[in-house]
């Protein structure tokens, strides 16, 4: 995988040069990363390559931090409430 594909505007690249980055930051920063990734990428693979290419960098460097995050599997939002709900609780 190349990493100049999955960081086309150097975002994480800029991050981890980043002296005294805070996690709020951090995360403002994988967002944006997350939305200009190519089209069908896999977001999973990418985070992966990521924190692979830069395990050389600070161990407790936030954007490490954010990218195990974002490695996490985010819970599938379920419709709730709705006609059918209401026609259950009766």
């Amino acid at each position: 995988m190349d990493l100049q594909l999955i960081d086309r505007k150097g975002l994480m690249r800029e991050a981890f040069r980043i002296d005294g980055i805070t996690s709020g930051e951090c995360r403002s920063i994988f967002l944006d990363w997350a939305l200009n990734l190519p089209d069908g990428q896999d977001q999973r693979a990418a985070i992966e390559h990521l924190l692979d290419s830069y395990a050389d960098s600070d161990v407790d460097h936030p954007m490490r931090a954010v990218l195990r995050e974002g490695l996490a599997e985010v819970p599938t939002a379920t419709r709730r409430g709705g006609r059918s709900a209401r026609l259950k609780a009766k």
